[in-house]
C-alpha cells in the first residue's frame, strides 16, 4: 500500500467488479506500463500461494500487462485495496465437531472443475478453473483461459475436466509417494449435467468437429471405466471453483470465500503481536 500510495479507509467487499474488462484502444506510456506491471506482480504471489479468492482477478489483469489503460489501472488498484483490507484471511484446515457430526462421510480430499463458456468477447475463448481441497482447506487451484475456442458449454466443461483430471492423477501419485492413505474414492465435482452424462453413460452422444475435445471426452471415459477417477455432479451454488472462472458480485463472492474455507485470523494475529510486544 505504501509503495503505490493507495491508502484508503474504504473497505472493499470484492477484488473486482463484474463489468467486463476489454483491451485498451489507446497506447499506455512506459511509466504507466511499469507501474501496472508492478501492481499486478504484487498480487500475483499472494494469488498463487494463499489466496485463491483473487486468482481470477490476477489472471484477468495479467492479460493487459503490455498495454494497460485507465480502466485496468483502476481495477488493479481496487484489487490491491481489497487484498490489503482482507489481509487477515487465511486457509483453514480440519473439520469442526459439527461438521464431523453432520458429515460422517465428508471426503478428506475434494476436487472441483468449472468453466465459463466463451466469456472472452474478443477471442471467444472460455475460462476454466480447478480447485483441490485437503482436510477442508485449499491446497491447489488454477484459473486460466483455454488455449482453443470451443463451440458449446459442454465442450468447454469437458476440456476443463480433462485438465483437472490430469492434475488429480498427479495428486494421487503424490499421496502414494508420501504414503498418505485417505481411504476414499478420487472424484471431480462438475456442475454441468450434460458433461457428466457424456462421461458416465454407456453410449456417449457428443457431436463435435473439434478433435481435441473428442479426445478429452474419450480419455475421461477411459479413466472412469478403469476406476481411476469418478465424476460427480453438484449444483452451481455448491461449486467451489465457480469464483475461479468469473468475477462475482458481493454476496456470491462472500459465499465463495466460505467455500474456500478462508477465515479471518485477525484476532489471532493481534494476540500474537500483543504477546510479542509485551515480551520486550
Amino acid at each position: 500500500m505504501d509503495s503505490f500510495n493507495l491508502w484508503s479507509s474504504k473497505y472493499l467487499k470484492t477484488p473486482m467488479l463484474t463489468d467486463e474488462l476489454k483491451p485498451y484502444s489507446g497506447q499506455a506510456t512506459p511509466q504507466e506500463i511499469y507501474s501496472y506491471q508492478r501492481k499486478v506482480g504484487s498480487i500475483g504471489y499472494i494469488a498463487t500461494n494463499t489466496r485463491p479468492d483473487i486468482a481470477r482477478t490476477y489472471q484477468k489483469l495479467a492479460e493487459f500487462l503490455i498495454n494497460p489503460g485507465p480502466e485496468h489501472q483502476a481495477v488493479v488498484d481496487r484489487s490491491i485495496q481489497y487484498t490489503y483490507g482482507t489481509r487477515a484471511l487465511a486457509p483453514e484446515f480440519g473439520f469442526t465437531d459439527q461438521e464431523k457430526t453432520l458429515g460422517t462421510g465428508t471426503p478428506l480430499f475434494i476436487s472441483s472443475s468449472d468453466a465459463s463458456f466463451a466469456d472472452d468477447t474478443e477471442t471467444r475463448k472460455s475460462t476454466e478453473g480447478y480447485l483441490f481441497q485437503l482436510f477442508g482447506g485449499p491446497i491447489d487451484w488454477r484459473c486460466t483461459k483455454q488455449k482453443t475456442v470451443t463451440t458449446s458449454t459442454t465442450e468447454a466443461e469437458l476440456t476443463a475436466l480433462s485438465h483437472a483430471a490430469k492434475e488429480l492423477l498427479w495428486w494421487q501419485r503424490f499421496f502414494q509417494g508420501i504414503k498418505l492413505d485417505l481411504d476414499q474414492e478420487y472424484q471431480i465435482n462438475c456442475d454441468n449435467l450434460q458433461t457428466v452424462g457424456l462421461i458416465l453413460k454407456e453410449t456417449p452422444r457428443l457431436v463435435t468437429k473439434l478433435k481435441h475435445v473428442d479426445i478429452h471426452n474419450h480419455w475421461l471415459r477411459q479413466e472412469v471405466a478403469h476406476q481411476k477417477l469418478q465424476i460427480n455432479w453438484i449444483s452451481t451454488t455448491e461449486m467451489p471453483a465457480d469464483g475461479l472462472t468469473k468475477a462475482l458480485p458481493r454476496q456470491k463472492h462472500e459465499a465463495f470465500i466460505r467455500q474456500l474455507r478462508l477465515v479471518d485470523i485477525g484476532n489471532i494475529l493481534s494476540r500474537i503481536q500483543g504477546t510479542s510486544t509485551a515480551s520486550y
